[in-house]
């Protein structure tokens, strides 16, 4: 009693400083409590957008759980246009259990070279046109379109050749028609890469599993981790999500929301693996079967070409729509119209003309091949240790002396890579807005590979972000130089390869990929035909000597030959 006698005592004595120091004091607190109180509020509201935030999903959803980001009313109707433009043929449904029957079949189908129109003996600049018959199994004429048909000319003994336009009649006959661009024999090889009926689960695989190569994060803070998934779709489950959606290109990114720690403490990203188990038509990917299986002749296989009649018009292919941009003569890649492909044969060749220059190259493994092409064959190019992931970079590499300097940045997710910092995850068009541009700037890009098992209205979606990029970089810095590399085909030998990498996959890609970027002032390396048209055989990374014409391409682009 005595102490609290005492201290009402002092409480009611104090000094009138005091209570003017107690009243600011209350005044400031309750000020602070409420900004906070007030900035929580707030940040409720935009937390989603400043940080990775925490979101839960209705569970009532379908395979239709895909996220797609917003577009702009024109450029929905170009999506739309975009779509109707590759539309692929329909094929009937098949009956349960899968036979093989009345699919097509390479062994009884045959390809014959048509007469020429007007007689006579073939010369340069001439169309050959080939017709192509597709028949089942059973050896009965196919009555519908819808095959994935590759077509090349080609004179091994002279290294020439190039790729073919195929035509769907859409009654079970093609038409693959070539430009004749070198003298002597050429032979015609056509390739059946997938029976229209395994096109038709490509995309129900694309519809229903676009989640079936999925990746993964670990969360850290202190000596606790946690492992989820990830991925652009992510099925709904009572797991809350962390939306990592970017700010500034609204590209969707998720993962499972750790159970102990926060959205804010993931790490890294990593490829998680591939389901199994999703398919009950694997009969149709089949090697040496129906998958990437050539197709044999009804009659001669090949033609003589004899030399231009005097007098005779040039084809121009280059500005129409369906001609090759290029082909092959003595293993050297030969461009139709544009830009005239020549040679840089010697690292002095190739110094002198990246002299001065600063090189982005941004995108998937494919570009990454040509950033290891010019450390490799440049000497005095040396790659500057920045400590990053083999596989996915960053790199650099500089030359002091003739001032070159060569950059590497893998795109944003999805990546089917290895380990990789969050950090280090890059959208190319948050890159190509940071970048100042000008007359020594040269972007190149790739990026195709890592989207095939998505539907296409991701991967338009991606190219349309990066198109408005290119629009601003080259509206304020026109002389800055941007070159895009396109998919190729590849090597495919079972249902797996032909789910995640499907050349129909990339094919749909090319034709959105040259329509999103036509009129632009951007430069195309067609990796598609460079591969097709070369006599190595077709691979996801091309061989150094289909490497080695993609970069003269490129350098070509660089520094193009002076009239005169």
């Amino acid at each position: 009693m005595k102490f609290q006698v005492c201290k009402r005592q002092a409480f009611t004595r104090l000094p009138k400083c005091a209570w003017i120091f107690l009243f600011f004091t209350l005044f400031f607190l309750v000020l602070f409590i409420t900004n906070t109180l007030e900035f929580q509020n707030k940040m409720k509201t935009i937390s989603i957008f400043s940080r990775p935030a925490a979101v839960t999903l209705s569970t009532d959803m379908h395979y239709d759980f895909c996220k797609l980001k917003p577009l702009s009313p024109k450029e929905a109707q170009e999506e739309d246009l975009l779509l109707e433009s590759i539309t692929w043929p329909e094929t009937p449904p098949l009956s349960f259990p899968l036979s093989l029957e009345k699919t097509s079949d390479p062994d009884h189908s045959t390809f014959t070279i048509l007469p020429k129109r007007g007689g006579g003996q073939w010369r340069i600049g001439d169309k050959l046109e080939v017709m192509i018959n597709m028949k089942d199994f059973q050896g009965r004429p196919k009555k519908f379109g819808g095959d994935v048909l590759l077509a090349r000319l080609h004179s091994p003994t002279i290294g020439a050749g190039v790729a073919g336009e195929v035509v769907d009649h859409l009654n079970g006959s093609y038409t693959a028609v070539f430009f004749l661009l070198w003298k002597g024999s050429a032979q015609v090889q056509v390739t059946l890469v997938h029976p229209s009926e395994a096109v038709m689960e490509l995309r129900r695989l694309n519809r229903e599993h676009p989640d079936r190569i999925f990746f993964k994060s670990v969360f850290q803070s202190g000596s606790v981790t946690e492992t989820t998934t990830c991925n652009i779709c992510l099925r709904p489950t009572q797991k809350s999500l962390c939306n990592y959606t970017d700010l500034h290109t609204g590209e969707p990114w998720f993962c499972y929301k750790p159970d102990n720690l926060s959205c804010d403490a993931r790490m890294n990203y990593f490829n998680g693996g591939y389901q199994q188990s999703i398919t009950t038509m694997e009969k149709l990917f089949k090697s040496g079967v129906n998958l990437k299986v050539s197709i044999r002749a009804s009659g001669p296989a090949g033609v003589t070409i004899f030399p231009r009649m005097k007098g005779q018009s040039e084809e121009k292919s280059s500005s129409e729509e369906s001609g090759p941009s290029g082909y092959y003569y003595q293993d050297v890649w030969r461009g139709l119209g544009g830009t005239k492909i020549h040679q840089f044969n010697t690292s002095s060749a190739i110094t002198q003309c990246l002299k001065g220059k600063v090189v982005h190259m941004y995108g998937d493994s494919t570009i990454r091949q040509w950033f290891e092409h010019l450390t490799a064959t440049l000497p005095d190019l040396k790659e500057f240790d920045l400590n990053s992931e083999k596989q996915a970079g960053p790199f650099m590499a500089l030359n002091f002396t003739h001032n070159i300097m060569v950059k590497y940045r893998c795109h944003g997710p999805p990546l089917r890579s290895t380990t990789v910092p969050a950090i280090e995850m890059h959208y190319i068009a948050n890159e190509l807005d940071n970048m100042v541009g000008g007359s020594k700037t040269v972007v190149v890009l790739g990026i195709w590979a890592h989207f095939a098992t998505f539907p296409l209205e991701f991967y338009i979606r991606r190219m349309l972000s990066i198109r408005r990029a290119v629009v601003r970089l080259l509206s304020r810095a026109p002389d800055t130089l941007v070159v895009i590399r396109t998919g190729n085909p590849k090597s495919l030998t079972c249902f797996l390869h032909s789910s995640t990498n499907s050349d129909w996959y990339t094919l749909q890609q090319l034709k959105v990929l040259k329509a999103i970027f036509k009129g632009l002032n951007v430069h195309l390396v067609n990796a598609w035909e460079m591969v097709i048209a070369h006599h190595l055989p077709q691979e996801l990374h091309p061989q150094p000597p289909i490497i080695k014409n993609m970069i003269n391409v490129l350098l070509s682009y660089i520094c193009p030959e002076k009239d005169g």
